[in-house]
């Protein structure tokens, strides 16, 4: 019964929460901005109004159209599932469990892209040609950060990988992370989630055509990951897994709202990057995980 709770309570996290973040966001930039921004709450609100209204399908999709958001959402809840959340731990811990994680990610991008592609558009297209380059460059710092934190640690256990140890390594650690966040999770400079220009979206147009439920069941999943790669960065930096229950849930709780207010600030302070400036940008992220792994070698070398 125990197992049965922990698992209804991690799935809540995941399900419920996830909406909050980019209402967060979006209230930290019109604050700075000195306005009064839509409701925190506003994405449940979408959400909900989404799903009542029909789906408008073009002559030309095919069943994967709509497969696509769904499958995607499914790998994104999937790989959530996996990651520990402080007190609870994860829902199913194994040997090699990030790799699963990082493949999951990947499949719902994959689909997410196939879905935009079942379209014919070529606005679509070019922002799924966009989508898949950014995500080469991106997988790259992710997994030499994943790298970094196997050799810390000595295991491939998720739940053991995210005891992280305090110096420089894990100051880069965290800088390349949080690069790699906005990039994943298509966020300023990377992206602007709020343009409604084809020529310069990326995320945004591969969604274009979709509607009602699909088009809910994208937004809560690109809500998740965001919320999942917070957390991610959050317990590879924080020793919240050597805290206390109360104490572990307090500072992931703590961690994951000033994540989501830096996100918030660095959208209301920066400019979307160039296209040209892009790769430079992934490229700092992937070697400051680089460098972090290095720190990480010699350490245990030493």
């Amino acid at each position: 019964m125990t197992s049965i709770l922990e698992f209804i309570a991690r799935l809540a996290v995941w399900l419920l929460l996830a909406p909050l973040l980019p209402g967060i966001i979006n209230k930290v930039k019109a604050w700075v901005a000195g306005r009064r921004g839509p409701p925190v709450l506003q994405l449940y609100y979408d959400l909900a109004r989404l799903w009542r209204k029909g789906v408008v399908l073009s002559t030309l999709a095919s069943p994967g159209f709509i497969a696509g958001p769904a499958v995607a959402w499914v790998a994104v809840l999937a790989a959530a599932m996996l990651l520990p959340l402080g007190p609870l731990g994860a829902s199913l811990s194994f040997r090699g469990d990030v790799i699963l994680l990082i493949y999951l990610l990947a499949l719902a991008r994959f689909c997410t892209a196939w879905a935009a592609l079942e379209t014919g558009s070529a606005f679509e297209g070019m922002g799924a040609a966009r989508e898949v380059s950014y995500a080469v460059l991106a997988e790259a710092a992710v997994i030499t950060a994943v790298l970094t934190l196997s050799m810390q640690s000595g295991s491939l256990v998720l739940s053991a990988m995210l005891a992280p140890s305090a110096g420089t390594g894990a100051v880069l650690l965290a800088v390349g992370l949080f690069i790699v966040l906005l990039a994943e999770n298509c966020r300023v400079p990377f992206d602007d989630p709020n343009t409604h220009l084809e020529l310069t979206m990326i995320h945004e147009v591969m969604v274009l055509d979709h509607s009602g439920p699909p088009f809910a069941a994208v937004l809560h999943g690109a809500a998740m990951k965001l919320l999942l790669f917070s957390i991610l960065l959050v317990q590879a930096v924080l020793p919240v897994g050597k805290l206390p229950a109360a104490a572990a849930a307090g500072a992931l709780v703590a961690g994951v709202l000033g994540v989501t207010v830096g996100i918030g600030f660095v959208e209301s302070l920066l400019a979307r990057a160039a296209f040209r400036r892009v790769p430079l940008l992934l490229t700092t992220a992937f070697l400051l995980c680089l460098f972090a792994l290095l720190v990480a070698w010699k350490g245990g070398a030493a």
